[in-house]
């Protein structure tokens, strides 16, 4: 591009990423506090990171610590157009959850279709992330919704008991040993109040 060229362009991905703040999760829910996908987006690329840290340091792999939470913040963004579907519907059946797959797809191309063309390619990298990137962008995912799920449960929401113990299986079942470390080693401190994690360090 030239700088005529450039100038000239107008691309609407970042405004429309912008509009993440204004998706809010846990729609069946009575929250004490809403979430919205920002929020949830931030954590899940903060727990990303430090999954591939833990693969690294200690598992023996080759994660790209940044590309993962490159792609943890990306993660749920078509929910912008698709807006968030509640999990149990979701996962209903095998034909509601091919569906939403074809559409979440769909979804992603209208965004990424918003880039310059110099720039796309580069975001097909982080909308279709190798299989490993993959699973631990999956179990950080999956992390940052238990850690709203114990947080509710610290404000007296019993709501989201079964949740918990739900999410918490499933982390379990991933056979994922940077998961199943972050959860032995930093979730129990999300039950502690500020004293408590202040004095414990």
């Amino acid at each position: 591009y030239s700088i005529k060229d450039v100038n000239n362009l107008q691309n609407h991905f970042f405004a429309m990423m912008s509009r993440m703040k204004n998706i809010y999760r846990w729609g069946l829910m009575r929250n004490t506090r809403r979430e919205n996908l920002s929020e949830h987006s931030l954590e899940t690329a903060q727990i990303a990171h430090a999954l591939a840290l833990i693969g690294n340091r200690r598992f023996g792999k080759n994660y790209n610590p940044y590309y993962a939470a490159t792609v943890a913040v990306y993660h749920d963004s078509t929910e912008i157009i698709t807006g968030d579907m509640p999990t149990p519907i979701k996962y209903y059946n095998d034909e509601i959850k091919t569906a939403y797959k074809q559409i979440e797809t769909a979804a992603g191309k209208t965004l990424t279709d918003m880039l310059p063309e110099d720039l796309k390619s580069d975001f097909a990298a982080v909308y279709n992330p190798d299989s490993e990137t993959k699973k631990i962008v999956k179990a950080a995912d999956k992390l940052s919704a238990l850690i709203k799920c114990i947080e509710e449960l610290n404000m007296g929401n019993m709501e989201f008991s079964d949740a918990k113990d739900t999410i918490t299986k499933a982390i379990n079942d991933m056979n994922c040993p940077e998961a199943d470390a972050f959860l032995t080693e930093f979730i129990p401190s999300f039950s502690l109040s500020l004293d408590k994690q202040r004095k414990e360090n």
